[in-house]
């Protein structure tokens, strides 16, 4: 039941939305008996933080869609590019690790596609996959410079989540390398079709009084998540305290309903995620995450070095058959009852974030990209990305990981 839920996760047979699959057959696993009831609400709970996180990055992400913010700031980088692909290729990519770093992957996938699409119109080109793909791709490469960076590193990591001192002890360098070769890797694929000339000056949209205010939502968010993640408080209760905040600071000035804003957020993700959280208690209910724990603790122990190469890559190449999510938690659970070193741990987290760059069913954030596309009537293949994505992800990974090591 379960490996059928994800497999509609990763097809969307019939074209229903992903989170209809892992709610659906949590659903049949309870009306079936294959589990308690109380289970199934055992890990619906077990999503809380993930659950509140989401919501605060969605509101946020939502408010400054709303208000223009990131029209904006793509407007900015077409107008300092002056006519040179290039150039604009290297400011929206630095600003979509700012946005991957602070507002998590998925805002960048949801919020910062159809405004590169639309900065990449306004500067005249001809060609905007170079542009576009950054944002698939830099979503997954940033998301471990910090723990909000990624809704996976919540699940991997649950109770357990390292302080953020910690956590920047470990991933910075990796992070650093992983952002830094995906770039490499990225332009050089793309070189011939940054060669075209783009227009000199682009229209610069006003920044509405709005847009101002969620920007310093934003900036108050980030701080406000890295304190909580430096004193080793989970993330999920501020993040939503956050957002609730920015939408009272932007709505209540200019005497906006919450409604439209709330109308417009992503929630059947808050759906799909509570669906995989059973589908992985069942699986624990099943003795799987337990055998999974044995085998990993016992092949650390006999030859630590090839377990976290192995964990890193079949981690990676794993999530472009099953998604990064489901992966992500079950790996999740392995982990915390292994209780494996914070490398091999770290080498899994490698895995679940970079390898999605491989495909476009390897993460939520590049099924969301996927979708912003198809919304702006622009449509980019399987096999097309399959192609950059196969330079593309080894070469991140393996960087990431020899940094690890």
């Amino acid at each position: 039941m379960a490996a059928l839920s994800l497999a509609g996760v990763v097809l969307r047979p019939f074209g229903w939305p992903e989170a209809v699959w892992p709610v659906g057959g949590a659903a049949l696993l309870v009306a079936s008996g294959a589990i308690p009831a109380a289970l199934a609400w055992r890990g619906i709970v077990e999503g809380g933080d993930v659950y509140l996180f989401l919501t605060g990055m969605m509101l946020l992400s939502e408010l400054a869609r709303r208000e223009g913010l990131f029209d904006w700031l793509a407007a900015w980088a077409a107008r300092r590019a002056a006519g040179s692909a290039p150039k604009l290729f290297v400011l929206l990519y630095v600003m979509g690790v700012a946005v991957t770093v602070f507002l998590s992957n998925d805002a960048t996938a949801v919020v910062l596609t159809p405004a590169v699409a639309a900065a990449a119109r306004a500067a005249g080109s001809k060609n905007p996959v170079p542009f576009l793909l950054i944002c698939a791709l830099v979503a997954n490469a940033a998301s471990f410079v910090l723990p909000i960076s990624n809704p996976a590193n919540l699940v991997i990591f649950g109770a357990q989540m390292p302080k953020l001192t910690d956590w920047l002890k470990l991933f910075a360098l990796p992070a650093a390398a992983a952002i830094f070769s995906t770039f490499v890797a990225l332009y050089l694929t793309q070189h011939p079709a940054l060669r075209q000339k783009l227009h000199a000056a682009a229209a610069m949209p006003a920044l509405s009084r709005g847009g101002l205010l969620a920007a310093c939502g934003i900036l108050a968010t980030a701080v406000a998540l890295l304190a909580a993640s430096g004193f080793g408080v989970r993330l999920g209760l501020p993040a939503f305290l956050a957002g609730a905040a920015t939408a009272a600071l932007v709505l209540v000035p200019a005497r906006q309903p919450p409604w439209g804003v709330l109308r417009n957020m992503s929630w059947d993700v808050l759906a799909l995620v509570a669906g995989l959280f059973v589908l992985v208690a069942a699986l624990g209910h099943a003795g799987l995450t337990a055998d999974l724990a044995r085998g990993l603790r016992q092949a650390a122990a006999a030859a630590p070095q090839k377990t976290f190469w192995a964990a890193g890559l079949l981690t990676a190449f794993g999530c472009n058959l099953v998604n990064n999510l489901p992966l992500g938690l079950l790996a999740g659970h392995a982990v915390q009852a292994a209780s494996v070193t914070e490398k091999l741990r770290a080498a899994v987290v490698a895995g679940i974030d970079l390898g999605p760059n491989l495909s476009v069913t390897g993460s939520l954030a590049t099924i969301l990209w996927l979708n912003a596309l198809r919304r702006d009537e622009l449509a980019f293949s399987a096999w097309a990305f399959l192609r950059i994505g196969i330079v593309v992800m080894p070469v991140a990974l393996l960087c990431a990981m020899l940094c690890i090591l």
